[in-house]
């Protein structure tokens, strides 16, 4: 199953679930490959992979091979194909040639591997329409903040014209809280209202603010190996398993 991790919205602990969700799921066993959509590149930095040519941009444009821009992790089972700064230039490169927005799912056709995690940039540009194209499933992370559900509507739209024209075959698998305090009323009040508004499609999973997850990157590794024993960890590894039991019932 092929997942993207998509909200136009930054600082939602986007690649945050990107680079967590994909080394607890292999933690459990599970091959899996991480896909770094953003020239930011944080999620390749989250697994220790810095500046490594070829990555996703060389295999975009042609220029290397699926095999040849992967390369393994410090978690077993967890392999990458990493961004760069050269994946603004995609822009350029690809977007207005015949069949563009299958470029990434061609790509990713014929991968063997139990899931393939997408990290995307904080836009609905380019990128994330060829990640959102390529994609069966879509997790939508957000804050439990006043402005929560503020930009949901325009993703929400986005996601229907890429079902109508491009990927007949997508669909919500979930929205996740994250950086929640339930100490803080409005976090509760704010997780309460996306509880209405989405119903069975918000994770049981709820991830807290936690400093190890947000001190494991610096280390180069996700924070499920960072530091397993923290509320952040566990809380990955729970949303892991609540994935892996949703991928074998009907979602709807």
């Amino acid at each position: 199953m092929k997942i993207v991790i998509a909200n136009q919205k930054g600082g939602v602990g986007k690649t945050t679930t990107a680079v967590n969700l994909a080394a607890a799921l292999a933690l459990l066993g599970d091959r899996v490959l991480l896909v770094d959509a953003d020239a930011q590149a944080n999620a390749s930095i989250g697994v220790g992979l810095i500046n490594r040519q070829p990555n996703l941009y060389d295999v975009l444009i042609g220029a290397s091979t699926l095999e040849d821009a992967t390369y393994e992790t410090e978690v077993k089972g967890l392999l990458c194909l990493p961004s760069s700064p050269d994946l603004i230039g995609v822009d350029a490169e690809i977007k207005g040639t015949a069949g563009w927005e299958y470029r990434l799912r061609e790509i990713l056709r014929n991968v063997r591997y139990d899931w393939v995690i997408i990290d995307t940039p904080p836009s609905l540009g380019t990128l994330t329409i060829l990640a959102l194209t390529a994609a069966d499933k879509v997790i939508i992370p957000v804050q439990a903040e006043y402005y929560a559900l503020e930009g949901l509507g325009q993703l929400l739209e986005t996601l229907k014209y890429v079902v109508n024209l491009l990927n007949p075959r997508l669909d919500l698998l979930g929205v996740l809280v994250a950086m929640y305090d339930r100490r803080i009323r409005l976090s509760r009040e704010v997780y309460e209202e996306l509880r209405r508004y989405f119903g069975d499609k918000l994770f049981r999973s709820v991830i807290p603010r936690n400093i190890k997850l947000a001190e494991a990157p610096s280390f180069g590794k996700p924070g499920v190996i960072y530091d397993p024993s923290s509320k952040g960890a566990r809380a990955y590894m729970e949303l892991a398993k609540e994935i892996r039991h949703a991928k074998v019932r009907p979602l709807g």
